[in-house]
């Protein structure tokens, strides 16, 4: 991999107090970038995120906001600007998992929840950073994280699953809009990955052997694994490319119709 790749680029990375926010902070800022690093809850693990960014020899803030409040959005966004004067690459990361809960039995405020955190959230991000790019004349990268049950549900996720389904037209929709001022727009659908959101299995090696045998490689990704793409979108490498979905799951979505 060739360094330098993000030399003098600023990254705003939502939810990069643990897994994949949190590992591409640390590969954006080996890639030269200095980055704004956010949180909602684990203030420990941002403060973490902003120790590896600096031992990387970059400058790194901290942010809290929730992002599903469009306030605190604004401000978060002032407060990377105030700390670096521009944003040239926003990774949209933070959000809720499924509640496992069937629709039947769904309660308003959890489906408002998921689509507040997972959907405006990134609504609000996506459009402050596009107002920021389009003022400075345009040019700058947008990475939606979002995942393979963007297309593929599972029973129990519907306030998860329509989340991503939302995420990836966002994206889709944006690329059209800012393709003319240079600004790339594209997704990341991961698959499984060892992060929070799968903790039980990482705890549980039987678990994880159990849930891995859908996936052809027999194994869940690492967080470094998602960032390293991350890094490819973030970079020039990637100015043709927009509207694109990346999906990364070790084969599991081709992997899906064997045995019926």
């Amino acid at each position: 991999m060739t360094a330098g790749r993000l030399e003098g680029k600023v990254a705003l990375i939502t939810g990069s107090d643990s897994g994949i926010g949190q590992a591409t902070a640390i590969e954006f800022a080996k890639e030269g970038a200095d980055v704004a690093v956010h949180y909602l809850h684990d203030s420990d693990g941002a403060e973490k995120t902003r120790a590896a960014v600096t031992a990387a020899g970059r400058r790194a803030m901290v942010a809290r906001a929730d992002v599903s409040d469009e306030d605190q959005v604004a401000s978060l966004f002032d407060q990377a600007v105030d700390a670096f004067g521009s944003i040239d690459i926003l990774m949209n990361n933070a959000g809720v998992d499924a509640s496992g809960t069937p629709v039947a039995e769904l309660a308003t405020e959890v489906w408002d929840r998921a689509i507040r955190t997972n959907v405006y959230g990134y609504f609000f991000c996506c459009r402050r950073f596009a107002q920021l790019r389009l003022a400075a004349g345009g040019e700058g990268k947008i990475i939606n994280v979002s995942s393979v049950h963007a297309d593929n549900p599972n029973p129990g996720g519907s306030d998860y699953d329509c989340s991503k389904g939302a995420i990836r037209m966002l994206t889709r929709t944006l690329a059209l809009e800012l393709a003319e001022h240079k600004i790339n727009v594209n997704s990341l659908a991961p698959g499984m990955v060892l992060t929070p959101f799968n903790q039980a299995a990482i705890d549980d090696p039987e678990l994880l052997d159990k849930q891995v045998q859908s996936i052809p490689m027999k194994r869940a990704a690492q967080p470094e694994e998602i960032a390293r793409l991350a890094v490819f979108l973030a970079s020039s490498d990637s100015d043709y490319v927009t509207g694109a979905s990346y999906v990364m799951d070790g084969g599991l979505m081709i992997n899906l119709g064997q045995g019926a």
